[in-house]
């Protein structure tokens, strides 16, 4: 994905039946307008903004500028699988939740990343963790539309961990919700965080469901390309970008390892 610079657009938010179903309809009008306080603006990636082109169309005077995004190279990923939990009662998952997000100490003027979230998991990261700024990272501009719906005050980046624009950092919390969605070596998310974070920051890699169902999800995913590390290879991908492991979990039905940038 290319690193170049970004734009925001203002974006508006798609029929409910086309973001729960993931399928984005071949070309999507996106007029340029003032629109009414339940729209929001979405910063987008450079690799979908190349496929956004103004085009001239006869339109009434107060339409303003017409602008067509075309979806047919835009293949959208569907992270719903990331909501299902077959595994945790609501109040284990609750209690699971709640240790990830507190691993992460976050204070009231903590520049917080979000990686990939479930949607309980960003619920209750605003809901309990009042913070100076919360970035949410992810591919599926889908689901960024429905955070931006819900959360006004969250700022939403559509593209790749690694690709991040300095102009949000540094960075004193980052929260790793399903590494294994991230489509790169560790050693590139760390070379990419140590350029992104503060003094003592805390990277939080986590999985409410442990190792074996995020292998299992890997088997029956595509867009899941890598299972969570061990600590032996987390601590040797760290050590050379100068994050070291404060706190590792791996049990059954639960994964959590805490790193702190040291630089």
């Amino acid at each position: 994905m290319n690193t170049n610079a970004i734009s925001s657009m203002p974006v508006p938010y798609y029929a409910r039946k086309s973001l729960h179903s993931h399928q984005p309809s071949p070309q999507l009008a996106l007029v340029q307008r003032s629109f009414s306080p339940c729209f929001h603006p979405l910063t987008l990636s450079p690799s979908l903004r190349a496929s956004v082109s103004a085009t001239n169309v006869s339109t009434p005077s107060n339409e303003g500028v017409v602008s067509v995004v075309d979806f047919e190279e835009f293949v959208e990923k569907d992270w719903s699988f990331l909501d299902v939990d077959n595994l945790n009662t609501p109040e284990e998952r609750y209690e699971k939740i709640g240790k990830i997000i507190s691993a992460g100490k976050v204070g009231e003027n903590s520049r917080v990343l979000v990686s990939i979230g479930a949607e309980d998991f960003l619920d209750r990261l605003v809901d309990t963790s009042p913070c100076d700024l919360l970035l949410v990272v992810h591919d599926s501009l889908f689901a960024l539309a429905l955070i931006k719906e819900k959360y006004d005050q969250v700022k939403c980046w559509q593209g790749e961990l690694i690709y991040v624009p300095e102009k949000w950092t540094p960075f004193d919390v980052v929260f790793l919700y399903f590494l294994p969605g991230v489509p790169f070596e560790l050693n590139q998310v760390f070379e990419a965080l140590s350029a992104r974070c503060s003094h003592g920051a805390r990277i939080v890699i986590s999985h409410p469901q442990g190792r074996a169902e995020a292998e299992k999800q890997r088997q029956e995913h595509s867009d899941v390309v890598s299972d969570l590390p061990d600590k032996t290879t987390l601590e040797q991908a760290g050590a050379g970008h100068s994050f070291e492991i404060v706190e590792f979990v791996d049990e059954t039905g639960f994964y959590l390892a805490v790193l702190k940038y040291t630089k």
